[in-house]
């Protein structure tokens, strides 16, 4: 199998892992709500804590997703560790769309009346619906995988 593709794809996933990082640290500095907190008061915001919480599940993802692309890479899709990889990637993706609509409901309900949360709900609802077509494609490559495996079993068997 070509190595230069999964070898890509690996790369591309440490890229936004890097940038989304960068994000984390970077944004709470600029961030409107934190611009007039001292460093201490800026990484102890509730809704910034939140926010990292939020990201330990994004960053479990694409750890599993760099899994996957070992598996293939090593021409060890048929297996049931791959499997097990993107039931992780899925139960990730769900906590993690749970967690930013539970998060865009809590700006909602408390946010400043001198603010507006547009942004911030819009963008929850963007990375909701990117949540949502990721669990669907990960369903779909279960099933798939799963029957895959299931073939490849019984072809083992007759042989």
């Amino acid at each position: 199998m070509n190595r230069i593709p999964t070898l890509f794809l690996q790369t591309f996933i440490v890229l936004v892992g890097i940038a989304a990082l960068a994000i984390l640290i970077l944004l709470p500095l600029t961030e409107g709500r934190a611009t007039n907190l001292d460093l201490l008061s800026i990484y102890t915001d509730p809704f910034i804590l939140y926010a990292y919480g939020t990201s330990i599940v994004f960053f479990i993802a694409l750890y599993n997703a760099f899994r996957l692309l070992g598996y293939i890479k090593q021409n060890k899709i048929f297996t049931t560790n791959s499997l097990k990889v993107l039931k992780n990637i899925r139960r990730c993706a769900i906590l993690f769309g749970i967690m930013v609509i539970t998060a865009g409901i809590y700006i909602k309900l408390s946010h400043n009346q001198d603010d507006d949360p547009a942004g911030f709900l819009a963008i929850c609802v963007i990375s909701t619906l990117a949540t949502v077509v990721v669990v669907a494609a990960v369903v779909v490559f279960e099933r798939v995988l799963r029957n895959a495996i299931e073939i490849k079993m019984e072809n083992d068997l007759t042989v």
